[in-house]
């Protein structure tokens, strides 16, 4: 009986181990996949935007007689604005920029005394922004978000660590009526419609008489074309963000228009004349 109850186990442990093993589950468990995170562009020369919205920018102010007739025009045709002021200017009229702001426009910050960032050192840059910043504050009550660099000059590594230190976008421009060279109010009216898109930044000057003479037609003729005025901030806000041009656009939004890149500004030696910006 012993040896026989020894054979039956010995035959039920043999049937077992040829069992198959159990098959693997019909559904595999889920994996996360890491989702793409958005990264905010640091540079702006213009913004891709389905409307017909443009941002008109005014450089190198305040000018004590010049911007208040600016700002009289801009309150005639309801069109709100941005001002991107020299430090020192803001100093000498901080009432202008008070005014400005209560109006609706918008502040950015220029530099202190208008040099080519991008031959210069981080600390004097560094000296540049943060006077600027200081003496806006102290004008209307908070710090600007936007910077343009004087000349558009600026290297890719100074936007980082600019955007980085003081959380500004660096704002370029797509439209120049080269309105330092004075070629008269009717060609600098000329060139910014005709150049002018959908997400559009346009620069032009509050210090040089015949642009201001030129505003009055270049805002009807541009809002007989159906575009509307907005400040950079609102026009970024309503943008529809795009991949880098190249290694030293990094965060430009290219206009709107089927085959039209943004233009960047040359960078020039300080002190140099430069397309789309006059001496301070």
């Amino acid at each position: 009986m012993v040896g026989a109850a020894s054979s039956i186990v010995l035959w039920l442990a043999g049937s077992l181990s040829a069992q198959p093993p159990p098959a693997p589950p019909t559904t595999s468990p889920s994996i996360p996949v890491a989702k793409a995170v958005e990264t905010p562009a640091i540079s702006y020369s213009a913004v891709h935007l389905d409307g017909r919205f443009i941002a008109m920018t005014f450089d190198d102010g305040p000018s004590e007689k010049l911007t208040p007739e600016l700002l009289d025009l801009l309150a005639q045709h309801h069109i709100r604005a941005t001002f991107f002021v020299i430090g020192r200017n803001v100093v000498e009229h901080p009432e202008i920029l008070l005014r400005a702001v209560r109006e609706g426009h918008e502040i950015g910050n220029h530099s202190w005394s208008h040099p080519a960032f991008g031959k210069m050192r981080d600390e004097s840059v560094r000296a540049e922004l943060q006077k600027t910043d200081d003496a806006i504050r102290t004008a209307i009550g908070v710090r600007p978000v936007l910077m343009r660099p004087p000349y558009g000059s600026i290297t890719a590594r100074q936007k980082k660590w600019i955007n980085s230190e003081f959380g500004y976008r660096i704002i370029l421009w797509d439209v120049d009526p080269l309105d330092w060279k004075r070629p008269g109010p009717a060609v600098v009216t000329r060139r910014i419609v005709r150049e002018t898109r959908p997400g559009s930044i346009i620069l032009s000057h509050d210090i040089h008489p015949g642009t201001i003479t030129a505003m009055p037609a270049t805002f009807d003729q541009l809002q007989a074309k159906g575009f509307k005025f907005v400040t950079v901030s609102e026009l970024i806000a309503m943008g529809k963000p795009m991949p880098p041009k190249g290694p030293d656009t990094e965060g430009w939004t290219p206009v709107s228009s089927p085959g039209v890149a943004p233009r960047a500004p040359q960078q020039v030696p300080a002190g140099s004349p430069a397309p789309g910006l006059a001496n301070p």
